[in-house]
Order: structure tokens, then C-alpha cells, then sequence
């Protein structure tokens, strides 16, 4: 089912008086964040949402889902839409990722090209982006001098016909507000898709999961990371004080990698879940049991069976 199907299915099922009762030119609408891996994209959504949705490593890849993200007011909703990080796929897996950004370019209102100001120029990217209605936003401003943002904006807006071009810092929360008036400047005018008092549709197991891997891709290096997926296998909810307790399967491709993770007298996994449990207990805002197991599935990474089974 597609987003924009899917998103029509849910206000129908969420039909009340609150939820389609908006003012006359309410607008709703649907942002892509696009770019190259490691371009700011999640750090700049979470920055947008003002809660953190999309997990952030200062390695490249990170992203594999389209993680939504939903910025609300009494007369506009903007439907974010994070990506992966846009590449040439060598294995099955960023196909699928691949996949997923040409979808969600197909179904956005606006697409915000985020292009980092501190690499060259992005042309992979923008070959992808013919036609549609565009929003340079140069990321990472604040980390080059004055001058460089200028010339490199300039160079943007030489070899693309964008619409409008936003020089940003997501971690400074610079220009923020610009960002969302430009999307809004080309919203159609609609009811909202989804409750305004929710920040994504995504279920909460989701975010646990996220939340796993982003400890892995902080304390791992080389190809770990990225031969390693998370399941959640259980999550049950229990009645205070009793904790909720969650079981997370982390993938790997190779007994080696399964070693590595584990660590010497399975140290290294005990830093992983310790790290993970003390931010899944900060987004939901309440204590839990987490426990990993490590699995070996060979190849996952190109087998359908695996991939369909892991939700890519």
C-alpha cells in the first residue's frame, strides 16, 4: 500500500469531528528529505519534529527505513518523510533502500535536497531530481566560512533549477523556520492526514528497534554495522512497577560478526543493551526489561525471505 493510500485509509478510520474540523486554507502535505548519506537529513527531521525520530551515527547508511515524522499547528501538517541515503546499491538490501527513496519521491509535495556543505557537489542525486518541485537546503553551515556557503550555494543553484535555496544548521537550529515556510509556500490546502496531537505513524516497537542499531553503529566499526539488522521479537507491556519487557534478535551475517558482537564474556553486548535501554526508557518515558540475543543469518542482506521478514 502506498504512503498516500495508506494515510487515506487512516483518516477514514480515525474519522471524528476534531480530526477533519480545520480552519479554511489549512494545508497538508508531504516533504521528502533527500541526499546522499550523511547529508543531515534525520538530524535536521528531529531538529523539525522537536523529538528525536530518526536515529543519527556519524557514519553513512544509517537510515535504511522512511521514518515519518509529523510537525503539526492549528493551520498546517507537514508529513516528513526522512530517507536513505541516496547511492549506487551493491546488494540487496540498499535496492530495497533505493527502492524506497524513488517512492517517496513520487508521492512528496516538495522535495528538500539536502546537499552538505562541506563535501562537493552532489550531482549523483540531483540526476534524480529532474521535474520535480525542489528546495535546496544547504546543511552544515556552520562548519564552513560565510564565503564557502555562498559559492557553494551558488554552484547549487547553477546546476539545478531549484525553487528556492535554505542554508541551515540543524544542530544550531539555524533557519529552522524557513525550512518549514517554504514547505508550507507549496502545500496544497487539506484536511489533515493524521491526529494532530501525533508525531509519527510509526509503532513503538519500531523506535526500539532503531534505537538497538543506533547503539551498534556507534560502537562498532567497519562492516558490522551494516550486516546487522534488529527484530523485536516480543514487547509486552506490563503495570507499573512491573517493567515492560522486550526481546530484541540482533541479525548478523557471520559467526565472526556474532563474536564480535557478544565480546569477551559478552561485555560488548552488555554495553550495547545498557546504552540502549537508558534511551528506549527516555523516549517512552517509562522503565524496561531489554534483553538481546544475536543470530546468524547468512547473507540476509540479499535474500528476499529475510528482508520481507525484517520489514525492508
Amino acid at each position: 500500500m502506498t504512503l498516500l493510500l495508506h494515510t487515506l485509509v487512516h483518516r477514514v478510520e480515525n474519522d471524528s469531528p476534531d480530526f477533519f474540523d480545520v480552519p479554511e486554507g489549512h494545508r497538508s502535505g508531504y516533504a521528502a528529505l533527500v541526499g546522499r548519506p550523511n547529508a543531515g537529513k534525520s538530524t535536521l527531521m528531529n531538529a523539525l519534529v522537536g523529538r528525536k525520530l530518526s536515529i543519527v551515527t556519524n557514519k553513512p547508511q544509517t537510515t535504511r527505513h522512511r521514518v515519518l515524522g509529523l510537525l503539526s499547528s492549528d493551520d498546517y501538517q507537514i508529513v516528513l518523510l526522512d530517507t536513505p541515503g541516496v547511492l549506487e546499491p551493491k546488494y540487496g538490501l540498499q535496492k530495497r533502500m533505493m527502492d524506497v527513496v524513488g517512492q517517496t519521491l513520487d508521492e512528496a509535495d516538495v522535495v528538500l535536497f539536502l546537499a552538505d556543505a562541506t563535501k562537493p557537489l552532489d550531482t549523483f542525486t540531483l540526476e534524480r531530481l529532474a521535474g520535480r518541485p525542489v528546495v535546496l537546503v544547504l546543511t552544515k553551515i556552520d562548519l564552513v566560512e560565510q564565503a564557502e556557503a555562498v559559492e557553494k550555494a551558488a554552484a547549487y543553484a547553477e546546476a539545478f533549477p531549484f525553487q528556492a535555496v535554505v542554508p541551515v544548521s540543524a544542530t544550531e537550529g539555524f533557519n529552522l523556520e524557513r525550512v518549514v515556510q517554504e514547505v508550507l509556500d507549496r502545500m496544497p490546502d487539506g484536511p489533515p492526514f493524521f491526529p494532530k496531537d501525533q508525531i509519527s505513524e510509526h509503532p513503538e516497537r519500531f523506535f526500539v528497534g532503531e534505537i538497538v542499531r543506533e547503539k551498534i553503529f556507534q560502537h562498532f566499526r567497519e562492516e558490522v554495522p551494516y550486516a546487522t539488522t534488529v527484530n523485536i521479537v516480543q514487547y509486552v507491556e506490563r503495570v507499573p512497577p512491573e517493567k515492560d519487557l522486550i526481546d530484541a534478535e540482533i541479525v548478523v551475517e557471520r559467526d565472526t560478526q556474532k563474536a564480535i558482537l557478544i565480546g569477551k564474556g559478552g561485555a560488548a553486548l552488555k554495553k550495547i543493551g545498557t546504552a540502549a535501554r537508558r534511551d528506549i526508557e527516555r523516549f517512552l518515558d517509562r522503565p524496561v526489561f531489554l534483553r538481546l540475543f544475536v543470530k546468524v543469518r547468512d547473507d540476509w542482506r540479499n535474500r528476499d525471505t529475510f528482508l520481507d521478514s525484517y520489514g525492508y
